[in-house]
């Protein structure tokens, strides 16, 4: 009995210790999420587990485990650079993971004219590339606009269905000190700061930077392993993120 008693003790102890380890990565270093919807398409697909680094912009109560109060400020911050494409709790509930790309820091003006972007004063340059085909079997229309859209020194595909949307032309936005304006890549199916519901993004809203995908999957659930040989998409993973 002795023997059977120190056995279990030992893992226990071991176990507590595993879970304690995986708690401090996924709370300071890196955390694995899952692609939903296609807000972010084309760069990232439903079904794309990607990993975010949360040492980018530093830590908050929203870099822990269900946003246990115990870091009342940011620390060791980062101000994100525009471009970056991050995941964030959205301020209407300080619960929801949404992952969508900085367009606007403190102190930008931004507004949407016929689908295209004036920051600023000055109208975002983007060049029109080859269609992008959407094999999402929960998507109707198949071939969609791409461009390339260019910000300071950084540029990054983007799909735009129509010019005259419901969030094409919108007022000016006047980005506050210590917020963000995001929005999705998809830019004509993505619930963002054009919209009342999602807004400005506090910076001790960021949760981190979305750095690569490490696996992906077509039209297919993880837990559905039995699908992988034909639903894995090899080519994306270990993809960086841009």
């Amino acid at each position: 009995m002795k023997i059977k008693k120190n056995s279990f003790l030992s893992n226990f102890k071991s176990i507590s210790f595993a879970i304690f380890i995986a708690l401090i990565i996924r709370s300071f270093i890196a955390e694995p999420f899952n692609i939903p919807s296609g807000s972010m398409k084309p760069n990232l697909l439903v079904g794309d587990f990607i990993f975010v680094s949360k040492w980018s912009y530093g830590y908050s109560k929203h870099s822990l485990p269900f946003s246990l109060p115990l870091i009342p400020n940011k620390i060791l911050s980062k101000i994100p650079d525009r471009g970056d494409v991050v995941v964030f709790k959205t301020p209407e509930d300080n619960r929801t993971d949404y992952i969508k790309r900085v367009i606007g820091l403190p102190g930008d003006k931004i507004k949407i004219i016929n689908g295209n972007i004036n920051l600023n004063g000055k109208n975002i340059a983007r060049k029109k590339m080859k269609d992008f085909f959407d094999n999402d079997k929960n998507t109707s229309l198949k071939r969609i606009r791409k461009y390339k859209e260019f910000h300071d020194s950084i540029s990054f595909d983007i799909i735009d269905i129509m010019d005259n949307g419901i969030a094409d032309n919108t007022q000016l936005f006047e980005v506050p000190d210590g917020y963000f304006f995001v929005m999705g890549d998809n830019r004509d199916n993505s619930q963002d700061s054009r919209f009342k519901t999602v807004g400005f993004i506090p910076f001790d809203n960021l949760v981190g930077k979305a750095r690569f995908i490490f696996f992906s999957l077509e039209n297919s659930r993880f837990l559905e392993f039995w699908k992988w040989p034909k639903a894995i998409r090899g080519s994306r993973i270990f993809k960086k993120i841009k």
